[in-house]
């Protein structure tokens, strides 16, 4: 079966529309243009200095790098891979992180074990550096299951549909953190869309008012579904954290490097006592927004080009090539592996089994309650009656 890819179905378009797509994007500061952008990493790989935040990966070795590249490679693997899957049915819906890799993994790599993480549903990257199996993110896509993964497991939190509430769930962890005397840190996923969402405005409150050990982690793809970043706020996002009283810092979110520094400063800040910070990861959402969207309705090919230009990975190529912190071998060895993952979650995902149909009972409540007794019995009743009907089969 021939996969369609979403840009081979692209609608024709008015002179107009293109025109408009064209304006958003000379409207907006690309990486490198912006003085306030924290950046270690040009998009052509060269290593540049900041006082602020070099000694934060001054002890990276080339070896951590090529662990940083590793990374990215993989989680792209299975970006794809879920992708190619939805496309041939095996999934209800898969959010992409294309072109995101950088931000998730620098930030993901930043955390320790005793971190807590929660994610929107498209931190497919940070869950890889939480050691969640990459096949578990699917079957909630593929409608077996609400989440394949223990939290406490890796402190990780289940994926959040609801746009912008994990924010809230986090800052009350984080105050729950700061009560029980501990140095750990606790961090908050969200887009910029979901900046605009009430329950964000209200975590920033607690957790300024309260000194939260949380970092809140927006990843600025520059689109929230078909809304530019230019609807949504008047100011840069980062500048949001002032009016709450904690800083704010944008980093280039396709450098992986400085997405590693500032976050690793913002968790120290945060296990110091000092208390919530914004961190604005500036970066670019290549594909769609999920399965179900067709980009080009909304933004022009210029645009984009611009931005895979300065594509995280092959930034990090670049860097590591130009240093001689690696070989071709390296890159075969990771090419074979990444063809390896993808057809070990291709495999997982058609093994997946059907769920228990009496799951969504349990774990409602943790003593049990009359009602979902009741509603239990309901609903054996229910499916007992379709065998009834043939025949006891």
């Amino acid at each position: 079966m021939t996969v369609e890819s979403t840009a081979a179905r692209k609608p024709r378009r008015s002179a107009g529309t293109k025109s408009t797509a064209g304006k958003r994007t000379t409207a907006r500061n690309a990486p490198g243009t912006d003085p306030e952008l924290v950046q270690l990493l040009t998009p052509e790989g060269k290593r540049v200095k900041n006082a602020a935040y070099d000694k934060y990966v001054a002890g990276v070795t080339p070896e951590e790098l090529r662990g940083l590249y590793r990374d990215m490679v993989l989680t792209r693997r299975f970006d794809a891979e879920a992708t190619s899957l939805q496309r041939q049915g095996e999934l209800g819906l898969w959010a992409s992180l294309l072109g995101q890799e950088a931000a998730q993994i620098g930030s993901g790599r930043a955390l320790r074990d005793d971190d807590y993480v929660f994610p929107t549903y498209r931190e497919h990257g940070v869950a890889w550096c939480r050691g969640v199996d990459p096949t578990n993110l699917l079957g909630m896509f593929r409608g077996v299951n609400n989440g394949g993964w223990d939290p406490n497991g890796n402190n990780f939190h289940l994926y959040t549909i609801v746009i912008g509430s994990q924010t809230l769930h986090a800052t009350g962890y984080a105050m729950g953190v700061a009560k029980d005397g501990a140095d750990s840190a606790v961090i908050a996923y969200f887009g910029d869309g979901a900046s605009s969402q009430g329950d964000v405005a209200e975590s920033f409150t607690f957790s300024a008012v309260y000194n939260a050990p949380v970092v809140f982690f927006c990843q600025n793809n520059q689109w929230a579904i078909s809304e530019p970043t230019e609807k949504q706020t008047r100011v840069p996002l980062y500048q949001r954290a002032q009016g709450f009283g904690f800083p704010g810092v944008r980093v280039d979110g396709n450098d992986v490097l400085a997405c590693l520094a500032v976050t690793r400063w913002a968790l120290e800040r945060a296990r110091n006592g000092e208390g919530p910070t914004l961190v604005e990861a500036y970066t670019y959402r290549m594909g769609a927004h999920t399965t179900s969207d067709d980009p080009t309705r909304y933004r022009g090919d210029e645009e984009r080009l611009a931005w895979e230009a300065k594509d995280p990975i092959l930034r990090l190529r670049r860097h590591l090539e130009a240093s001689n912190h690696t070989d071709e071998g390296f890159f075969a060895e990771l090419e074979a592996e990444s063809e390896a993952l993808g057809r070990r979650v291709r495999e997982a995902v058609r093994a997946m089994p059907d769920p228990d149909h009496f799951a969504i009972f349990e774990n409602v409540y943790a003593d049990g309650h009359a009602l979902v007794d009741e509603e239990r019995a309901q609903f054996a009743a229910y499916q007992a009656s379709f065998a009834d009907e043939d025949g006891g089969k």
